[in-house]
């Protein structure tokens, strides 16, 4: 039984609208959502989100040098059950991050290699 399901991918840029305009064309979506510091492209069932970044620096990958700069937004099946979520996927290897931003409504955390992602309502 599955513990989530992917809701939305979120990537860091210096410019959101103009990074919401390529994936919408590439994926055949369209911007759903639309500010200043976020936009989101709709692709069927999936949300690929852009996210403003201030001093912005791209990937270098494969170097090493500076990340992959993603992380994922994971909807829980039970959405009442934030708890149970996090901590089947604790179970499975990930580590609860020490701050969280608004724990009522997701939790942050890292998979076993490190890399950021959200457990959401």
């Amino acid at each position: 039984m599955p513990v989530a399901h992917i809701a939305a991918i979120n990537l860091d840029c210096a410019d959101p609208a103009e990074l919401a305009r390529f994936w919408a064309v590439m994926l055949d979506g369209e911007v759903a959502v639309q500010t200043p510091d976020f936009c989101a492209v709709k692709a069927g069932p999936l949300f690929l989100g852009a996210v403003r970044v201030d001093d912005y620096q791209p990937p270098t990958w494969p170097s090493g040098e500076r990340s992959q700069q993603i992380h994922f937004d994971l909807a829980a099946d039970d959405p009442d059950s934030l708890d149970d979520a996090e901590a089947r996927a604790i179970e499975l290897g990930a580590v609860k991050e020490e701050q969280q931003f608004a724990p009522d409504r997701f939790r942050v955390l890292r998979d076993p290699a490190g890399h950021p992602f959200c457990l959401r309502r």
